[in-house]
């Protein structure tokens, strides 16, 4: 928005007749899609068709998470922010610290899902990148297939982080908080107008201390600095870096056998009981976990007279983490727990660019939305794994844990470096027509090459290098009406793929998984509150899915297919300016259609809920003596799940309570979050009938914020 004021003195002793001010709209600009969101309503994304398009226009469920809906749910983890959202299941394995675990629509999304600014933050094995959620204005969430803009990712959908930017603002905030374990931290976030022409922000958290795990404390932080060069309104190149620092022991409460956590551990006629939830498994003397990463990159925008834009995206980005950690997998004995003594020790580069031109046309009488890219990615880790063999850790009592015990030496048993690279060509145009029919088309190649070289390890001294080539297509299709009163019902078909790590038993690599999602729904924008809502049917399969070979019990081969159906319902309202409300439902069909093991096949995958539900209200009151006083609070329906893919044993359903109460006066308040407020034991979920996790127990955030 930009305005011009008369100058009034001048005005008066000129009596020149004043021009009218000029307010420009933002709609359709990437600022309204990358900036802040006016309470939990969003109206613009750029992740559902990589053009500041209406969210209700996008043939595909979208979400958005804004800065002040983040606050107010206390979430300082970006799976704590995501809780709320249909058709995600966040913190599948408790409140990891290290990990943001975030599954859409049945599948996992945190290695291949994850992408921030647009551009994709690749994991493989134990080679990522970490998000801290202060640094962000939004989260969105593009459900179902997307390979037809972004290439290779998860079928379930991607999460894309958006950074704070600079506004060309003065910003002055600073927070500071602590929970009840002991935990502490102290963020900002500093901006300013250097000139006309340029702006800067910079942004930052520190946090340390104790947790709620047995023996877990540490430290952590990150530095944001950003700066945006706009020379005039058609042009503008922003620099976006990060520096990140971890440096923690890991948490307990995860890696549990079903008997012990679920359901009692029974045992020789001898009832032991369950595990506490903040019982940890490692060993202290030796448990670490660090992580040094850094990223630098760019966005570079330019309109020509012809309205016509370039955009050019790009990111470099490494990391370095170091574990050691001893971990339990499954009972030994009546009491004792067998473990696990690994490290590993992993190099992560990544450069990423993505380059577009956009602009519209007009034939007869449809307009045309024209995009078209080109993108790039590179990912490579050096890793080494190592672990004592199997049965030489020694085991525990979670009932009465001994510490300190000597440790077998760690062998290394994968010593490895990979790249994985890609170059990506689309297109897509969004047509409109017919007052109200909507249109979009896409479509894109990808060619991507993958190569391992394994080299000696502890069990031999080998080096064995291979390589992969493949060329995949995707695309889709979706129309859409939309009616006067805010009403756009749509249906879309898309078809995805994703470059799959592993090798078959000839020594091959794996051939990129691949699918077809079909998505049918209605989003509703009231024409009388600010809203949205979204209904959304699909029926998603994903092939080449790798299961057991039934010839090598060492190896694996891609013939397996699992799939997602499901419903999805979320509404988001801005009721009033100090009212407002968010709900959402899921509910999954999701089915293993083809295995090697029969005994899998027609049953729902291990870990993932059938049935989630959610509902928050935020209400801050005005006027007396009360005003700025805010009662907020939610309820999380988490339906049950299977601990085995036979599904023989369950994990039950759980509800859960948060409550937010808040004071605001001036330029200053308080807040103070309550999640899991009546400190429920349950279990999140179960990787297997080994491998079982606590949900998050009550936390206690409070937080102190000041602006000048």
């Amino acid at each position: 928005m930009a305005s011009f004021a008369p100058d009034w003195a001048a005005a008066q002793e000129r009596a020149t007749q004043l021009e009218a001010i000029v307010v420009q709209d933002t709609a359709g600009s990437q600022d309204a899609a990358t900036g802040p969101v006016n309470g939990v309503v969003a109206r613009e994304t750029l992740t559902g068709a990589k053009t500041a398009t209406d969210i209700t226009e996008i043939p595909q469920a979208v979400s958005v998470i804004g800065r002040e809906e983040m606050d107010e749910q206390g979430a300082q983890k970006a799976d704590e922010a995501l809780r709320y959202t249909s058709g995600v299941f966040a913190q599948p394995f408790g409140a990891d610290s290290d990990t943001n675990w975030v599954f859409i629509r049945g599948f996992q999304a945190s290695a291949t899902g994850t992408y921030m600014d647009g551009l994709q933050l690749y994991s493989h094995a134990f080679g990522g990148f970490y998000v801290d959620t202060f640094g962000l204005e939004r989260i969105e969430v593009l459900k179902g297939a997307a390979s037809v803009l972004y290439g290779g990712t998860n079928p379930g959908g991607l999460i894309n982080y958006v950074s704070k930017r600079p506004t060309f603002e003065r910003r002055r905030y600073v927070e500071s908080g602590v929970n009840d374990a002991g935990n502490a931290y102290f963020g900002f976030d500093i901006g300013d107008v250097a000139n006309e022409t340029l702006s800067y922000r910079m942004t930052g958290r520190i946090a340390g201390g104790d947790t709620y795990s047995d023996f877990q404390n540490g430290w952590r932080g990150f530095l944001s600095p950003s700066i945006t060069w706009k020379p005039d309104e058609q042009t503008s190149l922003t620099i976006l870096a990060n520096y990140s620092h971890i440096d923690e022991n890991h948490n307990g409460g995860s890696f549990l056998p079903y008997e012990g956590t679920v359901v009692d551990r029974v045992a020789g006629g001898v009832n032991y009981g369950r595990i506490r939830r903040d019982f940890n498994p490692t060993e202290p003397s030796v448990d670490l976990y660090e992580r040094q990463q850094g990223s630098i990159g760019y966005e570079f925008e330019h309109t020509f007279d012809n309205q016509w834009t370039v955009r050019s995206h790009a990111r470099y980005g490494a990391a370095d983490i170091k574990e050691v950690t001893v971990y339990p997998f499954g009972w030994a004995s009546a009491n004792e727990l067998t473990r696990i003594d690994f490290a590993h020790d992993s190099h992560v580069s990544t450069f990423l660019a993505d380059n577009q031109i956009e602009g519209k046309v007009e034939t007869g009488a449809v307009e045309h939305t024209i995009l078209a890219g080109l993108d790039y990615k590179y990912y490579n880790i050096d890793q080494e794994q190592a672990s004592a063999p199997f049965g030489s850790t020694p085991t525990i009592n979670p009932f009465d844990p001994v510490y300190g015990r000597p440790l077998t030496p760690r062998d290394t048993y994968l010593n490895q470096d990979m790249t994985l690279q890609s170059l990506g060509l689309y297109a897509q145009d969004q047509l409109r027509f017919g007052n109200g029919w909507l249109v979009t088309l896409n479509g894109r190649y990808d060619w991507s090459t993958l190569e391992t070289t394994d080299g000696p390890t502890a069990f031999t001294d080998a080096t064995t290098a291979r390589s992969r080539d493949d060329g995949s297509f995707s695309g889709r299709a979706g129309i859409a009406y939309e009616f006067a009163n805010g009403v756009t019902p749509y249906a879309s078909v898309a078809t995805f793929f994703n470059p799959a790590i592993g090798t078959l038993a000839n020594g091959e690599l794996f051939e990129p998984e691949k699918g077809t999602q079909y998505e049918i729904g209605v989003k509703y924008r009231p024409t009388f509150v600010d809203g949205l809502f979204t209904v959304a049917l699909f029926d998603l399969t994903r092939e080449n899915v790798a299961v057991a070979d039934p010839n090598d019990p060492f190896a694996q081969i891609q013939t397996g297919e699992v799939r997602s159906r499901g419903i999805e319902l979320e509404g988001k309202v801005n009721v009033t300016e100090d009212f407002r409300l968010t709900a959402a439902f899921t509910a999954l069909d999701l089915e293993t259609t083809e295995d090697t093991d029969p005994t899998v096949v027609g049953k729902t995958p291990f870990l993932i809920p059938e049935v989630m539900a959610s509902a928050w209200a935020d209400y801050t009151f005005r006027g007396g003596w009360y005003d700025g006083i805010t009662i907020g609070g939610g309820l999380r329906y988490v339906g049950s799940s299977w601990a085995d893919n036979q599904n023989t044993l369950k994990v039950p359903a759980v509800t859960l309570a948060d409550l937010r109460l808040g004071y605001e006066k001036d330029n200053w308040g308080v807040d103070l979050n309550v999640t899991n407020l009546f400190d429920k034991t349950y279990v999140s979920g179960c990787q297997g009938v080994d491998v079982c996790s606590y949900g998050e127990g009550r936390s206690f955030k409070l937080k102190a914020h000041v602006t000048w």
